[in-house]
Parts: structure tokens; sequence; C-alpha cells
């Protein structure tokens, strides 16, 4: 049965096509109107002739949900077939299931160690994560624990040797008869700086205090990554994506002299056995969405696959729930865009635009290939190159993640990001959730964003608001 929300999107894209076809001028709609469960807003007397394109409004194609609400994120891809709605609703059960102690009529095998029983604890509603416990997660490495002639490949090319004791993720619960690894403490420090008209702002950067099971701190020359949990809708689109169109973007030598040279992170492919081209993760250090869920599964709650088994090679998950969790992040929806005959929107994509912020957060791809063929020969507009790029000493956690350095982050899709605290309210921004806006996103940008940044502090406030007001319409 259609969705209310998709019946209405349908509707809407229709009366949109209608316009655009007959260039119909609209006076009668007064100061504004909402399209129902839509949130679109069409301004005053618009012609279609001043209407962006129907494809500027569907955020992802035919694989768009029209609905921005705090339900947006949680939506089905409208075009998938019957099979694939039913891979959806069995990966939504396994996405929701929590896991338990062993022995466990269902589900049992979490732990002894983690960081939270399900996949929705942290992707609460699949959107962006909060900057605490439980959410906040701490990727560690030691680079003087292992002799590199001890490491299998896969070890190897990772570039991040783990912590004795530990591994490569703090996790900091436990079950009943076990110690959490460490305890996590986040304290945050504040700055103040200035636009160039005069106003102030603040900034805020976390610190961590990790104390030790044996009441320890962590040992000397250990490196720490905090990492937030990012939304999880359009990934499958964002798989989609054809390979040759990233290698395209690359520019690792900065070719054109634009100052911003991103590359692609390659990482290792569990399921094949070599290097593949990374695209998930905020490093790109997974390569499939198939690989992403084995990690968070292992590292989150402490629970072996076939990716990646117990030492005596048993698994607590079994590949059905895998491939059914994998799924559910590959057909969730996208929301559309919002506002986008707004004068001070379009203004604000001006802006975006001006300050060189597409240079990375790139607007439209063309998909192509996947195993759910309704994702295929979508118009998307994700606001992403899934590159890497340096982002300055301020946002450099240091620590390397394959072949991203410590000062390199991939560029994160932007579409729907307009309601992420509609979603889930007080969810950061940025890798470690610092930025409690998108002004203090923008702020912390530097490396090969700096210039972007610049502008950004050198704009009158009208402008800067309206880049903002653009942001919020995605």
């Amino acid at each position: 049965m259609m969705k209310l929300s998709q019946f209405w999107g349908a509707l809407f894209r229709s009366f949109d096509t209608f316009l655009q076809r007959w260039q119909l001028t609209l006076p009668f709609l007064g100061s504004a109107i909402t399209a129902s469960f839509t949130g679109v807003l069409l301004s005053t007397a618009v012609t279609a002739q001043q209407l962006p394109a129907a494809s500027a409004i569907a955020s992802a194609g035919e694989a768009t949900v029209y609905n921005r609400t705090s339900s947006a994120y949680e939506e089905v891809v409208p075009i998938l077939t019957a099979q694939g709605v039913i891979d959806h609703e069995l990966g939504d059960e396994a996405f929701e299931e929590a896991f338990v102690l062993t022995p466990g009529l269902r589900n049992s095998g979490l732990g002894p160690v983690f960081n939270n029983t399900s996949c929705v604890s942290c992707h609460i509603r699949n959107g962006r994560g909060m900057p605490e416990p439980g959410q906040l997660l701490l990727r560690v490495s030691d680079p003087n624990s292992v002799d590199v002639e001890d490491l299998t490949d896969a070890e190897f090319y990772d570039n991040a040797p783990p912590v004795w004791g530990i591994g490569k993720q703090i996790q900091d619960f436990s079950v009943v008869g076990s110690q959490p690894e460490a305890t996590v403490e986040i304290n945050w420090e504040t700055s103040v700086g200035t636009y160039a008209d005069g106003e102030k702002y603040e900034l805020r950067s976390p610190k961590f205090n990790v104390t030790l099971a044996d009441g320890e701190p962590l040992p000397e020359g250990v490196l720490i990554s905090p990492r937030l949990p990012p939304h999880v809708y359009g990934l499958g689109l964002l798989e989609a994506i054809p390979q040759e169109d990233l290698l395209a973007l690359s520019d690792v030598n900065d070719a054109n002299g634009d100052g911003i040279s991103g590359r692609l992170n390659y990482v290792w492919d569990v399921q094949k056995g070599e290097i593949a081209l990374g695209r998930f993760g905020w490093k790109a250090n997974s390569p499939t969405l198939l690989q992403q869920s084995a990690d968070a599964y292992l590292n989150d709650m402490g629970i072996h696959s076939s990716f990646f088994p117990a030492a005596d090679g048993s698994v607590e998950v079994d590949d059905a729930t895998l491939i059914a969790s994998a799924a559910y992040a590959q057909t969730l929806a996208v929301p559309t865009r919002a506002a986008i005959a707004d004068l001070q929107v379009q203004r604000g994509e001006q802006l975006f635009n001006d300050a060189s912020c597409q240079a990375c957060h790139v607007s439209s791809f063309k998909t192509g290939r996947h195993k759910y063929p309704s994702l295929e020969n979508q118009l998307i507009h994700p606001y992403t190159d899934l590159l890497l790029h340096n982002m300055g000493e301020q946002l450099a956690d240091n620590r390397p993640d394959f072949e991203a350095d410590g000062q390199e982050w991939r560029t994160p899709s932007l579409w729907g990001i307009g309601l992420a605290q509609t979603v889930l309210p007080y969810s950061g921004y940025l890798h470690d959730g610092r930025a409690r806006s998108f002004e203090e996103a923008i702020l912390w940008h530097g490396g090969e964003a700096e210039a972007s940044k610049v502008a950004f502090e050198k704009m009158p406030r009208e402008d800067r608001t309206a880049l903002v007001r653009f942001l919020q319409s995605l």
C-alpha cells in the first residue's frame, strides 16, 4: 500500500511538471502555501519560469520522499520492487533488534564489552547522533604496538594497529560480570572569534579523559579519533555512484590549481580479499555497506560475523541478518528539498557556490548499477564527492585510517541535513559533534576549506543568514 507521503509526493511532482510545461503564474497562492505533508514552500506570485527544475526538489530522483517531518529519514525508497520492500522490512527489523547476553532465546552474543545493543540505539531515527557517551565513539590505534611483519594483509593496509587489550575502538559498556574497557569523560573547551562585521561567535571542541578498567590512563602514544554516528538514509544511492565518476573528481596534486586536492581512500575489502575504493565512514574506510554493517556489529556491539569471526571461528550473527541490516540502509529514501523558490534560499545557494563549497560538496551525480535496480539511473543531489580532504589542524585527529591521514576526512553528504534537528534535537555536526549549528560547522573548516571559511567570515550577516537558510532547505 502506498504511504501517504508517497501519494503527496507523486501528486506534487505531477503538479510541478504541469506548471513548468504550461508556464503558469501563481497569483492565487497568497503569501505562500505548503504542499500537504511535503513542507515544500512556493513563494508569492512565482512563475513557473522562476521555479527551479523538478530535479532540484527531488533530492534523490525517484528515490525521494516528500516528507519533512521527524520521520523523514525513516521512509523506504518509493519505487522499490515488491522484493525490495520485503528486504527493507526485514532489514528494519534487524536494525531495531537488541542483542542480549549469551545464552539468550533471541539475539544472544552481546559483548562482553560494547558501546550499544542495537543499530538503532546509535542511529536514532536514522539521523545524526549526539556527542555524548553511548553515541560518540572513540576509535583508537597504537602505531608502536605491533611488528609490521606480524600483520595480515588486511591489518597491514588498515594502517591503524590495535591497542593491546582494547582493539580499535573503546567499548565503554559491558555485560553483567564483565568490566568496560574504559570510562570516557567528555569535556568541552570553548573559544571566541569575530566575523568581519564585528559580530562575535563561540566555538567548542571536545577533550577526552579516558580511564582504563584498572584505573590507568591510555598508554602514551595511543591515537584517538572520535566518531559521531552519521545519518544512514540514501546510502544505497551513494553506493550506486559509478567508480569512474569518483575517480574523475579525484585531484591528488591539485592539477586545476583551485587549492582543493581531494583523493580516494583505498581500503581492504574483506569479502573480496583485496584493496577496493572506500566510500563509507568518516574517513571512507569501508568499501560497501555490507562490510560497514559487519564492522558496526563487531566494534559497537561486540558481535562477530563471517566478515570478522572470533578467534575460534565462531559467529554470533548470521549472514542473513547481516545482509538484511545492510539492505535497510541501502533502501532508505532521501527527503525532498524545501523552500526552493524562496529568494533567500536561492541567494544562499549562490553564496554557497561563490565560496567554493560545491568544490567538495558536489551537488549532482547519476547513479549506475546496483543490487537494487530501482536505485539505478537516478539523478541525485547528495552534496558530497566521497573524497578525502585535508581539513586542517583544528579538525585533525592525527590518526591514519588506511590511506587517509590524520588531517583528512571524507566529505559528508548534505542532502536532508536541514532536518537534522527536526529528527533528533541536539544532534551534532562534524565528525565529533562539536558544532551545534551550521555556522559553527563552517567556522571549523580549515586546510583545503580554509578559503571557503574565510569567505563566510567576511560575509555580512544577511549573506551568512541566506547561506544557512540554503542549508536548512536541503
